[in-house]
């Protein structure tokens, strides 16, 4: 019996030829991130440990990316635990250059590896080919001391993409759509896999987008084939794979799903779960008070190009804030080389340096009581970006802008 890309990964970090669903192996792990979300945990775990240590400093890499810059003295004080930690153990540290996973994509991740995240949205990483799944504070200490972990094979789900996104729908509309159709649970403690003709006309960004809202769907990872926009991407970023992954002919998948792109619309996630899915054009007229573009999902320069080419020529609407959040400093830095800072700015809108800001919900741009956000974030349950009796809809980089310009939720073919 043949193995998918997700079993392959697992077989190669467990030194095995064949692993399949169900069994439960031991693996050498290629990376471990974490971020200031709980990173401080970690170290007072560490730190009653009766023989610490660290198995690879070098497999480390640690990001202060949820609250920048900090909210509080008690953030600040965590946040100085995990500097001075960093520091006084070689550990690679990064603050102020953006969101983790755009940081890890863009610096870090190869085709092959199995990585551990200290945050849910590890999933993206499968847009490279490598096996990311996120972690707790224990199972990441573990790691951390001694490099290695357990990990229980999930079975996979395949979604065989077909077809061409039509002009105005993005990939953010497909991961939604597709969460929609199968739950919130749907692929639960699984690997969503994609593959099919479609793939072709999926840049980087998209791919990232995608494998980065699986776990929305309950998904351990989320992974791609490797094919030339991959290697070319990772040429750019001066990486080279590790080990290139296709599932075997013969491998056995726990569902197949058919998705045709060209019926793919623009989308909402509606208050307050991330799969109760509608058109846009069934919530168009429900006012804003706050828009946001950014976050790990949708925070790369081509969101930020598409954000900018609806909104050039065009004001945000009266008593509407519309946050602007590169995930990265580098894409900070090309979005200033191509003048889209201008462009927001000139609009009326509000640009943040790079982090998790209001998708987080804890420091930038929080809501209040009653208030409604359009967001390119992650979730939308209750309190995630502010007061518990608020809403979020989560929706493409070219819906959220339009809606700033509208005042409204509205579909970017409004403007």
């Amino acid at each position: 019996m043949g193995m998918t890309i997700a079993e392959k990964i697992i077989a190669r970090a467990a030194k095995k030829d064949c692993v399949h669903a169900g069994e439960i192996h031991t693996v050498e792990l290629d990376r471990l991130l974490s971020n200031d979300g709980t990173t401080h945990l970690t170290i007072d775990m560490y730190n009653k440990l009766k023989n610490p240590r660290i198995a690879d400093k070098d497999k480390l890499v640690w990001v202060v990316d949820h609250n920048v810059p900090c909210d509080s003295p008690k953030t600040a004080g965590s946040q100085k635990k995990m500097r001075d930690f960093a520091k006084a153990n070689g550990i690679k540290f990064y603050e102020g250059e953006g969101v983790c996973h755009q940081i890890m994509m863009e610096n870090h991740v190869c085709p092959g590896e199995l990585i551990f995240g200290a945050d849910s949205h590890t999933c993206a990483y499968g847009a490279l080919g490598a096996f990311g799944t996120g972690v707790g504070c224990t199972d990441y200490l573990y790691g951390m001391v001694t490099g290695h972990s357990w990990v229980l094979v999930p079975e996979t789900l395949r979604f065989n993409l077909t077809g061409k996104l039509n002009k105005g729908v993005t990939a953010r509309d497909l991961i939604l759509t597709i969460i929609g159709k199968i739950g919130a649970n749907g692929a639960n403690y699984k690997a969503m896999e994609f593959v099919g003709d479609a793939m072709k006309t999926l840049t980087m960004s998209d791919r990232i987008c995608i494998c980065n809202l699986c776990v929305e769907a309950g998904a351990k990872t989320a992974l791609m084939e490797v094919d030339s926009i991959a290697l070319d991407y990772l040429k750019e970023h001066g990486r080279e794979p590790k080990a290139c992954f296709a599932s075997d002919p013969d491998a056995v998948f726990a569902a197949t799903y058919d998705i045709d792109l060209s019926e793919v619309v623009p989308v909402v996630a509606k208050p307050h779960f991330v799969d109760n899915i509608a058109p846009v054009s069934e919530c168009e007229g429900i006012e804003i008070n706050e828009a946001f573009l950014g976050s790990c999902n949708n925070g790369r320069i081509e969101d930020l190009r598409l954000g900018a080419s609806i909104i050039k020529g065009h004001k945000v609407a009266p008593c509407v804030r519309f946050l602007v959040v590169p995930a990265s400093a580098s894409v900070y830095r090309q979005a200033l080389d191509e003048g889209l800072i201008d462009t927001f700015i000139e609009a009326g809108a509000i640009v943040m340096n790079p982090n998790c800001s209001v998708c987080w919900g804890s420091c930038q741009g929080v809501i209040g009581e009653g208030e409604t956000l359009i967001s390119t974030g992650t979730r939308n349950f209750k309190g995630r970006a502010g007061h518990r009796d608020s809403f979020v809809y989560l929706g493409s980089a070219a819906t959220v802008t339009a809606s700033a310009i509208k005042g409204y939720i509205t579909s970017a073919d409004m403007i």
